[in-house]
């Protein structure tokens, strides 16, 4: 499984005078099983592009593939694409509406023609996933938290059993506990079914902790692509088109110009610890000169 992009731009309100390029001449490969952060300031890109990988949207030219075939083919099964690449909008919650949890969780499988034991299997197993209690299954989802209710949004397209999983600002408006618990349950999903995730986020801590590779965006374009590590080398660059590296990566800059010899590529709190750690027992054990 893969996704490839091939020279994709779209222009929104193409020949009038609010024409704008949300995207120019991206060419990116997802392949299989990486999690994958996207990030980048309002407006540089981001809610576009993830809207091309299941079809939402169509490119004004280039061509996006699915296991090789151009999903705008015009005898390509748009719905089953949607099914194996699962796309979680900002603020799902707000695209609840069935009576009870269940109910809603179960809407997408149902809608893919499978038998009702089936349809339930899948709604159960995908609200265990998420870390919803069984006590909650039949109550409204009006009734729930902002980080249930965002649970159970994504276990509706999780239900869908999806080959990629992808979050547009999944945390967004949660407290930070709340914030935790989804980023970790992603996490715990990703490592158990294998599944491609991309996760849409401004923030710059979360990508550091969770994925394998960060692509920024910026003005409709790539800026940056490649490990976390990688990327946050360049966070000078990054402050430039309004973003900033983790913290950490900060405080081990600030840790080195005054003489400590850590590793400034450092991106999570546990990394640093441990670097800082060894420094300073390096440091104990050099002879005075």
């Amino acid at each position: 499984m893969s996704i490839i992009l091939d020279h994709v731009n779209h222009i929104y309100e193409a020949g009038t005078a609010m024409e704008y390029a949300a995207l120019k001449d991206i060419c990116l490969t997802i392949p299989e099983g990486q999690f994958i952060g996207l990030i980048g300031h309002t407006g540089s890109g981001k809610s576009t592009l993830v809207q091309h990988l299941n079809g939402l949207i169509a490119p004004t030219s280039g061509s996006v593939y699915y296991n090789g075939a151009d999903i705008h083919d015009t005898d390509y099964n748009k719905k089953e694409l949607r099914s194996r690449v699962g796309l979680v909008f900002q603020y799902p919650e707000h695209q609840l509406f069935e009576i009870d949890v269940f109910s809603d969780v179960c809407f997408g499988p149902k809608n893919l023609g499978l038998d009702k034991k089936e349809v339930e299997l899948r709604a159960y197993a995908a609200l265990k996933q998420v870390g919803l209690e069984d006590e909650y299954f039949y109550q409204s989802p009006f009734d729930l938290s902002g980080g249930q209710k965002r649970r159970v949004a994504i276990a509706g397209v999780l239900a869908m059993k999806p080959e990629v999983l992808i979050l547009d600002e999944p945390t967004a408006g949660l407290d930070p506990k709340g914030r935790d618990e989804i980023l970790d349950q992603i996490a715990r999903l990703r490592e158990e079914t294998g599944m491609t995730v991309i996760l849409v986020s401004h923030s710059m801590e979360d990508v550091a902790k969770y994925v394998d590779r960060i692509i920024v965006m910026n003005k409709g374009q790539v800026k940056f692509d490649g490990r976390p590590r990688e990327v946050f080398r360049h966070y000078k660059e990054l402050e430039e088109i309004g973003l900033a590296a983790p913290q950490v990566t900060y405080i081990m800059q600030t840790l080195k110009k005054n003489g400590l010899d850590v590793d400034t590529d450092i991106t999570t709190i546990e990394e640093a610890k441990n670097a800082i750690l060894k420094a300073l027992a390096r440091q104990r054990r050099e002879p005075e000169t």
